[in-house]
């Protein structure tokens, strides 16, 4: 008895409602932060299974999926990067991170 496709489907739609919960009810703007990349993460999860269980022609996987999957990790860690830096310049002009008290773009 093996780990089925279903079984990655119900783990990584289990994580991007996590995620998306955690958007939707956090404050704090490196938690919203996380749970962003929390549901990406979901993603190049059902990502990778749906390339892993994809059989071609000769019975080999199709790794295209898990291809994409380095370029979106890729493109993330450079989102972490700016996000981030975005982050520290709001903390610094504001002194907070709570998303309520942010309600202007303006510095």
């Amino acid at each position: 008895m093996g780990v089925t496709l279903n079984d990655y489907l119900l783990v990584s739609g289990l994580l991007f409602t996590i995620g998306f919960g955690g958007v939707l009810l956090r404050r704090n703007i490196i938690i919203i932060f996380m749970c962003l990349e929390l549901m990406l993460n979901a993603a190049n999860l059902s990502l990778v299974a749906f390339s892993r269980f994809n059989l071609g022609t000769d019975g080999l996987p199709n790794y295209n999926g898990q291809i994409l999957v380095f370029f979106i990790i890729t493109v993330a860690a450079a989102e972490v990067a700016v996000g981030l830096a975005i982050i520290v310049a709001l903390y610094r002009a504001r002194q907070t991170t709570h998303v309520e008290d942010i309600n202007s773009l303006k510095f």
